[in-house]
């Protein structure tokens, strides 16, 4: 029997391959190709903004040396990965959105005043001498295209751009005397990489050293809680391709009326258009029908859609620079409201309304929207007979009977993530004044699920949504960036209406 080892289990992933081993083929693949393209790429609009990011992200901790990973791929099955979409606090530091760059750093590097400047790292491409170039699946031009080069990178950006195999040299420069602070859990290659350092530095590392860079990821959340220009442009983008994946969900809800799993025929009218038009979807689209709305976070989408039903929609688009849309609207079916269904759906709409009036007064603060809004919810439900106590004890501290039929909170920040910010602290998130750039939603609902015995019966089963998305404007007022997405219910209806009839 022969004695020659077993490979390794990393060898055997790759046992479905064949490439060329010989030195002929080396030679031969390495030459006979055209010139690189001289031309630099134009610098982006998002450069000009990027200095001031890095500054403000680095305000509070003058003299550290601080670091946000881009993230790896993240394997989906065997050695097919999911695309990839790097974390938040890069894409907001580097400027970098689509699928640009899996395990790129940026360091924000100390200056002697105080402030710091941004240094990318990242593989930039290779020869096509080398081996990488024909032979490596997940940098080889062959395999994944060609990669910039640190020039390209560095004109489009602004942004001062190096090997990403200098970047252990890097960190270790004056370690000890220069702190090291890092956003954990992105990627665990970088991060172990810092900890050796901080331990031959005689810094503190790993746990000892969680508060601190607990710290500075508090800190890169909460300085986008405002929004710059740059932003402002993107989200408003965002919400224009958004509305166009509304029309055509629109314009298929005839077939999904047909289809036994109709919800998905809703679903993928909305991701076709995501990807034609963005980078993608900003989150899993939740398409749900009937009583299905009543589950908030429905994204399985398996569930008919059927004549005389409302579906709940709350989808957005993510464009390519990363920003999300999030919008929810709630269709009839068959382009009529009944009368049921639109007295739900005008409750939801006038604690809407109030939220974006409440926002509007002077001297409010984030938290005082969804009190504006559960203060109509209440009423509603007082009026409807559904509410077993007065609006007034139901809204107090000891009450909140009305949150059963409206369990989520009304408001959230909105940008690169769609939950963004979630890191800040309570009292600049929650309650904070409203300032100018900060954009946010406003989605109040009502869900009366089939199984819910202390509602009339014609109540069962009804759940809407409604959510836009708002900009706090420079003089302090605020508006709806979706104010051209229908959502009166005269307007929901002619808009069903128009659509269809194209």
């Amino acid at each position: 029997m022969s004695e020659e080892a077993s490979p390794s289990m990393a060898e055997r992933g790759e046992s479905r391959s064949r490439q060329p081993q010989s030195s002929a083929f080396r030679d031969f693949i390495g030459t006979g190709w055209g010139p690189r393209p001289t031309e630099l790429p134009p610098r982006e609009r998002v450069a000009d903004f990027l200095p001031a990011r890095a500054i403000a992200a680095g305000a509070p901790f003058p003299g550290e040396r601080l670091v946000v990973p881009a993230g790896p791929y993240k394997v989906r099955s065997n050695d097919c990965d999911y695309r990839f979409r790097a974390h938040s606090a890069f894409a907001h530091l580097s400027g970098l959105g689509g699928e640009k760059e899996p395990d790129a750093v940026v360091v924000l590097e100390p200056n002697e005043d105080g402030t710091h400047t941004p240094l990318l790292f990242f593989k930039p491409r290779a020869s096509r001498s080398s081996k990488e170039f024909y032979a490596n699946p997940r940098y080889g031009e062959f395999w994944v295209g060609a990669r910039p080069s640190l020039e390209e990178v560095s004109a489009a950006t602004g942004l001062e751009t190096r090997h990403i195999d200098t970047l252990r040299d890097a960190l270790a420069k004056d370690a000890g005397q220069v702190n090291l602070r890092i956003v954990r859990n992105v990627d665990s290659a970088i991060e172990n990489m810092v900890n050796e350092i901080r331990i031959q530095s005689g810094l503190p590392s790993r746990d000892d050293a969680r508060e601190e860079d607990e710290r500075f990821e508090e800190r890169l959340s909460e300085i986008r809680l405002t929004k710059d220009r740059f932003e402002i442009e993107e989200m408003t983008r965002a919400v224009e391709v958004t509305k166009a994946g509304f029309e055509d969900i629109i314009r298929v809800l005839p077939r999904a009326v047909g289809h036994r799993r109709g919800e998905r025929v809703i679903e993928g009218a909305f991701a076709a258009n995501a990807r034609e038009e963005g980078n993608g979807l900003g989150y899993d689209t939740i398409a749900a029908s009937g009583n299905h709305a009543n589950t908030l976070h429905w994204i399985d989408n398996d569930g008919a859609v059927r004549e005389g039903d409302l579906v709940l929609v709350d989808a957005g688009v993510e464009v390519d620079s990363l920003y999300t849309a999030d919008i929810t609207r709630t269709l009839p079916v068959n382009g009529r409201f009944t009368r049921v269904q639109a007295r739900v759906y005008q409750g939801v709409l006038d604690a809407a309304e109030a939220a974006l009036a409440r926002a509007n007064q002077p001297g409010v603060r984030f938290k005082d929207v969804h009190d504006a809004a559960m203060e109509v919810i209440a009423a509603r439900l007082e009026e409807w007979g559904i509410l077993p106590v007065s609006a007034a004890e139901s809204l107090s501290p000891t009450g909140q009977q009305h949150r059963r039929w409206m369990p989520h909170g009304t408001s959230h920040h909105l940008g690169l993530d769609v939950h963004d910010c979630a890191r800040a602290r309570s009292e600049l998130y929650q309650g904070a004044l409203l300032e100018p750039g900060m954009v946010f939603t406003i989605e109040p609902g009502l869900y009366f699920r089939a199984d819910d015995l202390l509602i009339p019966e014609e109540y069962r089963g009804i759940g809407v949504r409604i959510e836009d998305d708002v900009v706090v404007e420079a003089n302090g007022s605020v508006r709806r960036i979706s104010e051209d997405i229908p959502r009166t219910i005269a307007g929901v209806e002619e808009w069903i209406a128009t659509i269809q009839s194209r």
